[in-house]
């Protein structure tokens, strides 16, 4: 049976011969990605949705996971957009005989101002505030309405929707002497992208007629992974230049001179020669050996605190630790407390915790006792019969 293309053009159905059959998509791969990558959009790369997978990977599952939990119900359909279902297709035309254009989306719409705010947010944030070798780069300022318009775009042209940019790039520079009359550059911001959406859905939105043209996978992953340099690096520009900290006395220091300093700190310096110690013993010791010599760091037992509490050093016997826990217990015993019933409340604490602290070392007495005998008895063995 000859595989066949479906178009949808002025509410018909047209057929081509296909050259040779398209791999269809599987539901059951399409959730396993949706799963394990979906809020970098891995599923919609694998559903050849290229543009929803950067909006999804730039915002994190479509803000912070709002699209990633939507789209649990939505692939489904999706499938079967990529497969070219016929029912799909059928339900497809319909909607374009019945609107001759797409209705109003209130899902589209915020995703459209939603994105185009972000990302002209985040465009913004990444210019340098300082001159940088002598360059002043705040008049890049100016592409402000091209990053929203191109923000509305992305997002108007997901799926078997389209449109072009231009109504939403004019709307966005019309819009943009309004910062005078404003004053707030977050109020002013979000106006020009509603304004931006708004024109995009009103005058250029339609729908999408023709399948998309196919593409290699290497040539999409090389402009997806080109988009995400891109975004990252605008990121990478916010947090050297222009982020900033704020100390103890409410002053802001900037973030990459903050980290400078951290790293000539007395904190880190202390926890690098930690860190290179704990590695030249691994390399001599072995990993396992050292390994085992943290996890007794880290106090799994609670004895090294045990001690602390009874305010003994490790290498105290167990008679110093009997006598010390029943001096601390005659003197923070609760019936001498004849204060405020937040004092009782404390010295009751104080009293369990030294009661902990002595049941955690006795315990550990007669773990080490046992053991002892145990290695007393192998010895034995051994030893009667070698006679």
């Amino acid at each position: 049976m000859e595989a066949t293309r479906t178009n949808v053009a002025n509410g018909r159905v047209d057929e081509e011969p296909k050259k040779m059959e398209r791999k269809r998509k599987s539901v059951f791969w399409t959730y396993v990605l949706w799963a394990f990558g979906g809020l970098f959009g891995a599923h919609h790369v694998y559903l050849e949705r290229d543009k929803q997978a950067f909006v999804y990977f730039s915002t994190l599952g479509g803000y912070v996971g709002f699209g990633w939990l939507r789209d649990i119900y939505m692939i489904p359909w999706y499938v079967a957009d990529a497969n070219e279902d016929p029912r799909f297709l059928e339900d497809f035309k319909q909607k374009v005989r019945t609107n001759r254009k797409p209705p109003f989306s209130t899902v589209r719409f915020a995703a459209e101002t939603g994105v185009a705010y972000l990302w002209a947010g985040i465009y913004r944030s990444a210019i340098p505030e300082d001159e940088v070798y002598g360059i002043n780069f705040r008049h890049l300022l100016l592409l402000t309405p091209f990053v929203i318009a191109f923000g509305v775009w992305v997002v108007g042209n997901i799926g078997r929707e389209r449109g072009s940019i231009w109504f939403a790039l004019g709307a966005a520079y019309l819009f943009y002497p309004t910062l005078s009359y404003i004053g707030d550059d977050t109020m002013w911001l979000f106006l020009m992208t509603v304004a931006s959406a708004w024109s995009f859905d009103t005058f250029s939105k339609e729908w999408r007629l023709k399948p998309r043209k196919k593409k290699g996978l290497v040539r999409r992953l090389f402009y997806l992974t080109l988009a995400a340099a891109f975004y990252i690096s605008l990121l990478v520009s916010y947090f050297y230049f222009n982020a900033v900290v704020t100390d103890s006395e409410g002053e802001e220091i900037k973030l990459s001179e903050a980290i400078r300093h951290f790293l000539t700190s007395p904190i880190w310096l202390d926890l690098k020669a930690s860190l290179e110690a704990t590695w030249n013993q691994a390399v001599h010791q072995g990993f396992w050996a050292t390994w085992a010599q943290l996890i007794d760091l880290t106090d799994p037992r609670g004895e090294i605190n045990a001690y602390k509490v009874l305010g003994l050093s490790q290498t105290a016997t167990q008679k110093e630790v009997t006598a010390r826990w029943r001096a601390l217990s005659r003197d923070n015993h609760p019936d001498k407390i004849k204060g405020s019933e937040q004092e009782r409340r404390e010295a009751q604490e104080k009293f369990m915790e030294i009661q902990q602290a002595y049941d955690i070392l006795s315990k550990a007495k007669n773990r080490r006792q046992r053991r002892n005998r145990k290695s007393d008895d192998d010895e034995n063995v051994v030893d009667s019969g070698d006679r």
